[in-house]
């Protein structure tokens, strides 16, 4: 992996540890895997730290600790850390949306909820917090994210969540793509960064797509609903394309699963047709409004759909996207492995997976040195010389293409 940033002449916070919960083990082991392969890329500063105090435990062959999580017959939990963490910088990392674990209640079987798994995270906190230089969680999920705010009597689980970590010991939060960014402002004393994998997005497009043509003419970029806007314009920026926009016409007067049903999508922007169209989001969860914002595009002309969300859920299952993708309506579906992903969506034709773990690495790698984030947080450079490269073997391509 390629570090574009530098830590010279900067020491470490404290000796690194990464506690991996259950519910993400496999992701922790590739960050783990790329924080060794950043700090042992140099065998000459590896041999000049060797014996400095300063950097006791910088280069070792793992910096994951094993843990275990134990339930007794009447589902109470508890946690157990199998290595000391003191003095240690513990970066703990959980995936509240990993539906696939069980425990058993009075013999029967229980799937693990978010709520399961955000009470086995303070579990942790609670042992690790008295002895460990400082606590750090690494959620990429925020937890009850899209719980963010109040309209009427009604719980502010997000918020609560976050000023309880935080009252807790913990002293940064590391998330990803926030429902809403502005949930910063609960816990204004404290650390808490949200990152976006756009850079990721573009890499994974490029790659499945080397000849999708990147000006306004062929390329538009689509916010599903008002609150993708910010996400919208970052991305048609970068590609310096056009944008549009739906709105999502509600019944206010009925509420099913949790929510107001969509009366219909109405679509603000230019014209289409002919035109690549990349729908950007935050999530799929049930995929109803992608699917139906996708099968508009098509109908209105789009030559190709492309959607791009950082966490794919599909809590309804994937028989509608196979069904989409057989007709026409989506061409392909890109989503971060921040999150559980189901066995069979990993073996879809439409699916693509944009790797986080060597970002979540350096992110983790530049949190333990006590460094400015700005390297991590502003990716646009990168993205603008990926945008760059890309434009140049298109053009490449193209001339070759001509003179043959």
């Amino acid at each position: 992996m390629e570090q574009n940033y530098s830590f010279e002449h900067k020491v470490p916070h404290a000796p690194l540890k990464i506690c991996a919960m259950p519910n993400c083990i496999d992701f922790a082991k590739m960050v783990d895997e790329h924080i060794r392969e950043i700090r042992q890329a140099d065998p000459e500063a590896v041999a000049a730290r060797k014996n400095q105090a300063a950097f006791y435990g910088y280069d070792c062959d793992s910096y994951l600790i094993p843990t275990q999580m134990i339930r007794f017959g009447t589902g109470e939990g508890k946690a157990t850390l199998l290595e000391s963490v003191r003095g240690t910088d513990l970066y703990i990392v959980t995936d509240v949306l990993n539906h696939s674990l069980t425990y058993t209640v009075c013999g029967h079987t229980h799937y693990m909820s978010p709520d399961d798994h955000y009470q086995d995270l303070k579990r942790v906190i609670s042992i690790a917090v008295s002895h460990a230089q400082r606590v750090n969680v690494v959620m990429p999920f925020l937890y009850e994210g899209r719980q963010h705010r109040r309209t009427r009597r009604e719980s502010l689980d997000c918020a609560f969540a976050l000023e309880e970590l935080c009252d807790m010991g913990v002293q940064n939060i590391i998330t990803f793509d926030a429902h809403d960014p502005r949930i910063v402002n609960s816990v204004p004393l404290h650390g808490l960064e949200n990152f976006m994998p756009t850079y990721q997005f573009f890499k994974s497009i490029f790659e499945r797509d080397p000849d999708i043509q990147i000006d306004k003419n062929h390329l538009m970029i689509i916010s599903p609903d008002e609150g993708a806007m910010d996400r919208a314009v970052y991305f048609a920026n970068n590609l310096g394309v056009d944008m549009g926009m739906f709105y999502k016409r509600r019944d206010y007067s009925r509420v099913v699963n949790g929510k107001n049903p969509i009366v219909a999508h109405e679509f603000l922007g230019s014209n289409i047709e002919g035109k690549t169209v990349i729908i950007i989001d935050d999530m799929i969860s049930s995929g109803d409004s992608m699917l139906d914002t996708s099968k508009t595009l098509k109908e209105m002309g789009a030559a190709k759909v492309i959607i791009c969300c950082t966490f794919g859920l599909f809590t309804n299952g994937l028989e509608k996207f196979d069904e989409f993708y057989e007709k026409g309506y989506i061409n392909y579906v890109v989503t971060t492995n921040l999150n559980y992903r189901d066995p069979a969506l990993v073996t879809k034709p439409w699916y693509i997976e944009a790797d986080m773990t060597a970002f979540s690495a350096e992110i983790i790698d530049t949190f333990n040195h006590d460094v400015g984030i700005s390297s991590a947080l502003n990716t646009t450079p990168k993205i603008q010389q990926l945008i760059a490269e890309h434009n140049a073997r298109t053009k490449e391509f193209t001339q070759m293409e001509l003179e043959f």
